[in-house]
Order: C-alpha cells, then structure tokens, then sequence
C-alpha cells in the first residue's frame, strides 16, 4: 500500500495491517469523512479551540455585549460538534479496524501437503481419486477376498480411521465380514478436499469401494457426524448400496421439521452449542474465528467436554482415549479447519436435499436402513431423530432407553447393529 498525501498516521497505521481489500475499504470511508464540511472544520483548527485561541478572552470587562456572549455560544456549539466529530472518527476507526481483523483471523490457512517437503508425514495404505487426491483407509475383519459380506464406516467429529466400531472378531469371521475403515477428507491421512459437500463425501465412498474392488454393492455405517455421509450416500449413491445403518446420526436442527420438533430439541443444547451451531448455519464464513477465539464459551460437543455426556459415555470415551482409537491430534493434523470447522458447516449449513424425503432405496425388501439412537443422548437430540424415523416409514428405528451417545459401545450392541443390517435380524433386549 502506497501512503496517499494527506492521510492521517492512525489510519495509515490501520491500512498496513489490512489486507490489500480492505485497504480499499479504508481509503474509501477515510475520503468520505474527509468531504463533509465537520472534518473539514476539524482540519482547519479544530472549530472553537481555533477561535479561543485568537479570541481576547484575559481582558474582557464584567458587562459583556451581547455580541460576545453570542459568540460564546457559538463556541460551545462548536465544541460540541467537535467532540461529535472526533467520537466518530474514533468509532468508524474502531468498527474498520476490527471488520480488518475478522476478516483475516477467518480466513482459513491453506490445507499443508501431506507427505510433501515441511508437510505432515503419511503412515496409511492409500488410494487416489479421481480428482488427484488421496484417501486413507484401514482394514479389519476378514480378508476382502473371501469376504461374503463387505463394510465400509464412516467415522465421526474429531475422529480417524482407527476408531473401530463395536464389532467382534468372532462375528467377523463367523459370517465373513470385511470392515473398511477411512479417513474422511480432510482428516488424518486422507487430503483435505477444498470443494469438500456432502455429494463429495459420497462419491468419495463410492470410488474408494471402487479403487479397492469392493464390488458392485457394499454397506454403509455412519456414526455420528458420519451419519451426514450415511444421508448422502442413501441420496446419491443409492444403487451402489446393499443396507445402511445410522447410528446416532447428527442432526441438522435446520431441516424441514415443524418448529415444535426443532425447538424442543434445540432449546435442550446447551447455550454454547447453540451458539456455535446458529453461526455454522447462518454465517459459515465466520465459524473458523469463531472456532479459534478464547473470548466466549464455544460448544462443549465440538470440544469434548465431559459436560457433552453421560457419565456413561464419559467412561466409555476415557477407555477408548486410553487405547489411542480416538486422538484428536492425528485427526487434525491438517488443520482444525479442513477437518472440524468443515464437518459443522457442511452438516449445519443448508442442505442440497431433504433426508425426510428420501426414497425408500430397497423397495423389494433385499436391504435394511436403521437408525440406531440413546434416548439420552446430550449430542443429538432423540425428538429430532424420532421425527425424522416417522417421515421415514422404511427405515427401522431402534431407542435405547438409557443409551447416551456412546451406548452401542456396550453389551454388545455393535454385534446386533451389524446382525441386522447384514441379516435382517431384529434386535432383541435393547
């Protein structure tokens, strides 16, 4: 920026921090105030501190004219217009300067290379897309060659690839189950995809199925935030698959739903998450400096607070911490904004369809589409998601009493999910 004759020091200083549009923005409103007739009396001396100075007030005599208690008037008038004026300045300065900083603190940092010079190293078998990017992934269960039956879950917020889902061994190997396990874009080893939505997130499962040879048809899990990948892959991939299980799928408090249903349900997050939530809705743009800021209390889901869960869950999150499935660092290590921020936008932002519409993809019978939810669950909200399986009548709805977020880690419950959703088996005793 090249300083312009006449520009005062504060608003030079201004300008130098600012990007080169703001810049712009700042030589704009300072021209403005400069072409009204107050800064210009300001320019010229400061109004009555000007004419005080030339007045002669040391030897005025007691009886006054009416001529010097006129101009005394005047003066304070002026005066008042002249602290009007500066408080101006001061707020316009203030409100530009503070517009500049939000606009660079939520700006998001370019995406680092992944295994390139200065980037973060790889560690996961790889496959490329057809974009030129690259999704990790992990493999469980039986062998893919002799699987009859082939998995692919999607994880959840601030989660990677190593995060199994509560499937036994003995079940696995039992009906030949192969479980694939990547990280979503963005997260861990998979690149951070800057077009990244929820269509992406789908063709993303159906070209990793492809790279792999999964076969003409496979099953989707979604848990959590994954549940958002589950939704879209039901809308855009529905040919592609044999049955899907939403366990405790996020919610959007945004779709379609009677005011009633989403009011009740929004109304029990805690202030925090509704906060955070109404900005990734209404003002993504801003939700990466909302994210890093330090002044107002953010979302104690989106940070892990105990406060989050039940005490169950808490104690069942701790055991999984303790095995190093759940490592918030190796999910982020491109950059809480490819991850994080982007999973809030994308599942609060507006959707491109409407999940209570969907079609039923198994209309003949030969697929399963579940939904799995903890009557407890502080996370996601039972009203919205009993709505949401009521628009639904194909999909088989499952409310554990006592369950919190976590619950299908316990007794045993990924068996049955996984029963069901290969076999068609109705769970018993939830």
């Amino acid at each position: 920026m090249v300083r312009m004759a006449g520009v005062d020091p504060e608003w030079w200083v201004l300008g130098s921090m600012a990007t080169p549009g703001w810049q712009n923005v700042l030589l704009e409103i300072y021209g403005w105030m400069r072409s009204t007739a107050a800064w210009g009396e300001l320019e010229r001396g400061g109004g009555s501190a000007a004419r005080f100075s030339s007045g002669d007030r040391g030897g005025e005599p007691a009886g006054r004219s009416a001529e010097a208690e006129h101009s005394e008037e005047g003066d304070e008038l002026i005066d008042q217009e002249f602290a009007m004026v500066a408080l101006s300045k001061l707020v316009l300065i203030t409100a530009v300067a503070l517009l500049g900083w939000a606009y660079k603190v939520a700006r998001p940092p370019p995406p680092p290379i992944l295994g390139g010079p200065g980037g973060p190293p790889v560690s996961s078998p790889r496959v490329q897309l057809k974009d030129g990017r690259h999704l990790a992934y992990r493999e469980a269960g039986v062998g893919r060659e002799i699987a009859k039956y082939k998995i692919i879950f999607s994880h959840g917020f601030a989660s990677t690839k190593e995060s199994d889902f509560p499937v036994s061994q003995e079940l696995a190997e039992e009906l030949g189950i192969y479980l694939l396990y990547f990280d979503r874009a963005g997260y861990g080893d998979s690149d951070a995809n800057p077009k990244r939505g929820l269509k992406s997130d789908a063709t993303d499962v159906e070209e990793l199925a492809d790279k792999l040879q999964l076969g003409e048809k496979f099953y989707v899990v979604g848990t959590s935030m994954g549940g958002y990948v589950a939704w879209s892959c039901l809308n855009y991939i529905p040919y592609r698959l044999a049955g899907v299980a939403l366990v405790v799928p996020a919610v959007n408090y945004w779709w379609p739903m009677p005011a009633s249903v989403s009011a009740s349900a929004y109304r029990k997050l805690d202030v925090g998450d509704r906060r955070t939530f109404w900005i990734a809705h209404h003002m993504p743009w801003l939700f990466y400096a909302w994210f890093n800021q330090k002044w107002f209390r953010i979302s104690p889901i989106v940070e892990g607070k105990p406060e989050a869960f039940t005490e169950k869950d808490w104690e069942i999150l701790a055991e999984i911490q303790r095995t190093g499935q759940l490592d918030r660092g190796r999910a982020t290590k491109q950059g809480a904004y490819h991850s994080l921020c982007r999973d809030a936008t994308i599942l609060f932002g507006a959707w491109e369809f409407d999940p209570t519409a969907i079609e039923n993809p198994f209309p003949n019978g030969d697929g399963v589409v579940s939904i799995w939810q903890g009557r407890e669950d502080k996370i996601v909200r039972v009203e919205a998601q009993r709505y949401v399986a009521e628009k639904l009548p194909w999909v088989r709805y499952h409310e554990h009493p006592e369950g919190g977020h976590l619950f299908m880690c316990a007794d045993g419950l990924g068996d049955k999910i996984v029963r069901e959703l290969l076999l068609g088996e109705e769970p018993r005793d939830l």
